[in-house]
């Protein structure tokens, strides 16, 4: 195969930044679905939505045999859960949400009629604080939206069920890392959408058709692979995610695996990956002088390979991973290089599947 060129333009880190700043939390996904959807359509001959705002892409939509690669959109968030006489908003997770990182954060609450509300996560000061009770957890994080009393507050339509999410903004560090709250996943979003364009760029046929998944709900059980898994019922299933690089401080490398931003693609062993399928990515690897990291997973993988692999009487499944620092913070990190990586990795990947591959292991 060609050496590949041209994997971020200027016009994809384009597409990145305004994807990552478009809020997109879990349950109310469709504002970034659309922002990722108009950017797809001109690499794709049709394409779809279903009932919960998972969308996706079809390349060849009349070939029988089907092989999905897929992200997941949404981001972690919070939901308004109780008004206090006073004005101060307490809040309940919305997916995997983290109290210790929310003092003094600027966020957003989302009304019924599509408002943005301007509002903070408070704090007492230093100074004020009693030993004991310097922890933020979800029991004593707050809101304040400078109402003086819970009218104030619902006068401007908030209530409980309104979703929130930070104001944190994408940024390119160091001309290295990509920067930004919602890297996991919609950096996975952006990848698969690469691939969809190189393979238009490049005039790649494929044998089968291809669907470019971006799923919703991962962040709260796997939920929206489990549901277009049953959909399109896929003969086989790549699936991207981030995972953790643990070459910061303060992580153990012996519990959880040594990874580096920088280093490439994380491949994981796991029940739920298919063997053969693995195979196949790690010959695209070395064939095409890709670097990657192995992972294994005791049990499950806890993405969307999980849902896709027990799915529809078993999709034949593999998991891509991309490095990444901080994870469910305001400030997740990923190296550029590793982005190109895995771009490259699903594109010569995917071309390796053959028309009606057989990938059982007892024939």
């Amino acid at each position: 195969m060609s050496e590949l060129a041209n994997i971020i333009t200027p016009q994809a880190e384009a597409f990145l930044e305004t994807y990552l700043n478009t809020p997109s939390p879990t349950g109310f996904e469709w504002r970034g679905q659309q922002v990722w959807l108009d950017y797809i359509k001109p690499y794709i001959d049709e394409y779809h939505t279903d009932n919960y705002g998972t969308a996706y892409g079809v390349i060849n939509p009349k070939a029988k045999y089907k092989v999905v690669i897929e992200a997941h959109a949404d981001e972690i968030s919070w939901f308004v859960h109780y008004i206090s006489d006073d004005g101060f908003i307490y809040v309940v997770r919305n997916g995997g949400s983290d109290a210790v990182i929310a003092p003094s954060k600027r966020v957003n609450i989302h009304t019924r009629d599509g408002k943005m509300i301007k509002a903070v996560f408070g704090w007492p000061a230093i100074h004020l604080r009693k030993e004991g009770d310097t922890t933020p957890k979800l029991e004593n994080i707050f809101l304040d939206c400078g109402c003086t009393n819970r009218e104030e507050v619902e006068a401007l339509g908030i209530h409980a069920g309104c979703v929130i999410t930070y104001e944190d903004q994408f940024m390119v560090l160091n001309d290295r890392y990509y920067v930004g709250r919602a890297l996991d996943n919609r950096v996975g979003g952006f990848m698969i959408a690469q691939v969809a364009r190189l393979l238009k760029e490049n005039n790649i046929k494929l044998p089968f058709g291809l669907y470019i998944v971006n799923s919703v709900q991962e962040e709260v059980g796997l939920r929206g692979a489990e549901m277009i898994t049953q959909t399109i019922k896929p003969h086989v299933a790549l699936v991207t995610d981030v995972g953790h690089d643990t070459n910061t401080p303060m992580i153990n490398k012996i519990k959880n695996g040594d990874f580096k931003s920088g280093n490439g693609p994380v491949l994981t062993y796991a029940p739920s990956v298919h063997n053969k399928f693995l195979d196949l990515i790690i010959d695209a690897a070395r064939q095409n002088d890709i670097a990657f990291q192995r992972e294994a997973s005791s049990r499950g993988t806890g993405t969307d390979t999980d849902a896709f692999a027990y799915s529809s009487g078993g999709v034949v499944s593999a998991l891509i991973s991309l490095p990444l620092r901080y994870m469910h913070t305001t400030v997740e990190m990923v190296h550029k290089k590793d982005v190109e990586q895995v771009i490259k990795l699903i594109y010569y990947s995917i071309q390796k599947i053959e028309a009606n591959h057989n990938f059982k292991y007892i024939n």
